[in-house]
C-alpha cells in the first residue's frame, strides 16, 4: 500500500478524516510527529512501517479501529507492550490497533480478582496487587505486555503451583472481527473463552483479563546464583536433581552465559563464561531458607544474590536482560525432562556463544499445569516439565548471521531432547505453519473450526496465524531464511 501526504494511497482523505475524528485517543500517519516512536517494538530486528496507528484510549475506539479494519481490507495488527519475538505489533501497510495507553488496573482483595486493560506490563499488575499481598500469574520481565503473555498461554515464576497464566484466567473483554463486545468466560461464549486461552490474537482483540490472584510475598526469597563456567557441567548436574526435588513453591531457572559487568560479580570474571542459577520461592521466608540451603551451599559460588526480597523487586530481577532496542532472535522448545544426557549438548553450544548479551535457559514447568488434560485450553503442552530458550540477543546488525546461526544450532542439536511442542510466545517471525501445528498439537484442528466461526475473514492474521478450516493452511512467507 503506498502512501500519499501521510495517508494510505487508496484510502480517500475524507475517510481518514472521518477515521481520526471518531476516535477518541490519536491516528497515526507516517508524516506524524510520533510515528517513528510509536512503530518502535522491543526487538530491533523488526523494523516494519505501518500506514496507520490507533492509538486506542478504550475500548470503544478498538471497536472503531477493529470496523475501520474491516470495512476498509486493511491488514491490522494489535499491539500491547511489543515485547513479542516475532515482532507481531506492528504490521507492514496496515493498521496498527495500539492498546498501549489502555494501563487501568483494578484489585477485588475479598474476592482474589484483578481486572487488567490490555495495555498493562506485568510491573503494573504486580503493582497494583501487592499492595494487597497478592500476584496474578505473570511472566518472567516486568516490561512485558500482560495481553501477549495471556493469550499466548503464559508462564512465571507461580507456575509450578498454578499452571499456566491463561489457566488463571476468570473472564476476558474482547473485540470480535463483527466489531461486537463481548465478554468471554466459563458461561458465556465457553468456546471463545476456550480458544483465547492460548489461541494467541486468533480470535479478537482483548481489551481486558480478569486474572485469579493468590497470596505471594511482599516480601519472598528468591534471586539468582552463579558459578564460573568450568564448573558448569557440575552445577548443572547437581541443579537437574535439585529441582526435581523442589517444592512447588520454589522455581528453579538455570542459565549458562557469558558473565555480564553486574555488580553482583566479582570484575575478574566478566566476560568469561558462568553457570548461573535464579529461583523463586513463594512460600514463607523460613521454608525458602531451608529449601535453598543445598544450592547456596553447593560448590564455590561466585555470586550470590538469593535474598529475601519485595516480590515485584524479583519480578523485574531480569528486566536488565532484556532492554529495549538489542537485536534478539530465539528458538525454543518443550522439553519432557532435564535429561542428564543433555548437558555436554548445552556446554558445547554454551561454549560457542556468539554475544556476551546471549544465553541458553532452561525453565523449570513441572507441577500443575500437567494435571490438567491437553484439551483444557489451546495452551496445551501438558506432557511439559521445562521449556528451553536458546535467546540470541546482540547489538549490530553486521552480527544477525553468526547469532542466528548459533541459535539454530544449539536448538537442533537439543532436538532430541524435545517432546516436539513449542511456546507460541517464544517463535521467532520465520517460524511458520509446521510449528504453529507443533505448538498446539491436537488442539490445532478445535482452534481452525472456532477460527472459521469467530473471524471466517482471517481478519486477524498478523500473528502465528490459526487460518480458519474453510481454509487450507498455508505458511507465512519467512523474511529471512528459513529454520534450521
Amino acid at each position: 500500500m503506498l502512501k500519499l501526504d501521510g495517508r494510505p494511497a487508496d484510502l480517500p482523505a475524507a475517510t481518514l478524516d472521518a477515521f481520526r475524528a471518531s476516535l477518541r485517543g490519536d491516528l497515526l500517519t507516517p508524516d506524524s510527529p510520533d510515528y517513528d516512536e510509536a512503530r518502535r517494538v522491543w526487538n530491533a530486528m523488526i523494523d516494519r512501517r505501518p500506514a496507520l496507528i490507533a492509538r486506542c484510549s478504550g475500548t470503544a475506539d478498538v471497536v472503531t479501529a477493529v470496523n475501520f479494519a474491516r470495512d476498509n481490507g486493511l491488514l491490522s495488527s494489535a499491539r500491547c507492550g511489543g515485547h513479542n519475538i516475532a515482532g507481531q505489533a506492528i504490521c507492514e501497510d496496515g493498521l496498527v490497533i495500539d492498546r498501549s495507553r489502555m494501563k487501568g488496573v483494578w484489585v477485588d482483595p475479598a474476592n482474589r480478582l484483578a481486572r487488567a486493560q490490555a495495555g498493562c506490563k506485568l510491573g503494573d499488575v504486580d503493582r497494583e496487587t501487592q499492595l494487597h499481598g497478592l500476584a496474578a500469574l505473570m511472566g518472567f520481565v516486568s516490561t512485558t505486555g500482560a495481553a501477549g503473555v495471556t493469550v499466548g498461554g503464559g508462564f512465571g515464576y507461580l507456575s509450578r503451583k498454578h499452571g499456566w497464566t491463561c489457566d488463571n484466567l476468570r473472564s476476558v473483554e474482547v473485540v470480535t472481527a463483527d466489531g461486537v463486545v463481548r465478554t468471554a468466560s466459563a458461561k458465556e461464549n465457553p468456546d471463545l473463552f476456550w480458544a483465547l486461552r492460548g489461541g494467541g490474537g486468533n480470535f479478537g482483540i482483548v481489551t481486558s483479563f480478569e486474572y485469579e490472584l493468590y497470596p505471594v510475598g511482599p516480601e519472598i526469597f528468591s534471586g539468582a546464583i552463579a558459578w564460573r563456567g568450568d564448573d558448569a557441567a557440575e552445577v548443572l548436574e547437581f541443579f537437574r536433581k535439585f529441582a526435581a526435588a523442589a517444592p512447588r513453591e520454589l522455581t528453579c531457572v538455570a542459565g549458562l552465559r557469558l558473565a555480564p559487568p553486574a555488580p553482583w560479580l566479582p570484575q575478574e570474571i566478566h566476560g568469561k563464561s558462568i553457570a548461573l542459577v535464579i529461583v523463586c520461592h513463594s512460600g514463607s521466608v523460613e521454608q525458602a531458607q531451608k529449601d535453598l540451603a543445598p544450592l547456596k551451599a553447593f560448590g564455590k559460588p561466585v555470586g550470590d544474590v538469593i535474598t529475601r526480597r519485595p516480590y515485584v523487586q524479583q519480578q523485574a530481577l531480569l528486566d536488565a536482560t532484556q532492554p529495549e532496542g538489542r537485536r534478539y532472535y530465539w528458538k525454543s522448545d518443550y522439553l519432557a525432562e532435564f535429561d542428564a544426557a543433555s548437558i555436554p549438548v548445552l556446554l558445547e553450544h554454551a561454549d560457542k556463544i556468539a554475544s556476551p548479551h546471549s544465553a541458553i535457559l532452561m525453565f523449570q514447568l513441572e507441577g500443575a499445569l500437567n494435571e490438567l488434560p491437553e484439551d483444557h485450553c489451546p495452551a496445551g503442552a501438558r506432557g511439559t516439565k521445562w521449556i528451553l530458550n536458546v535467546a540470541g540477543s546482540w547489538e549490530h546488525a553486521e552480527d544477525d548471521k553468526k547469532n542466528i546461526d548459533w541459535a539454530r544450532g544449539c536448538w537442533n542439536a537439543m532436538r532430541p531432547f524435545s517432546t516436539k511442542t513449542a511456546y507460541v510466545n517464544f517463535m521467532t517471525e520465520d517460524e511458520g505453519e509446521d510449528r504453529i501445528q507443533e505448538a498446539y498439537g491436537a488442539n490445532h484442528d478445535r482452534l481452525r473450526e472456532l477460527k472459521k466461526k469467530w473471524d471466517p475473514r482471517n481478519l486477524f492474521r498478523h500473528n502465528k496465524n490459526i487460518p480458519p478450516a474453510t481454509s487450507p493452511p498455508t505458511s507465512r512467507a519467512p523474511s529471512r531464511a528459513p529454520c534450521a
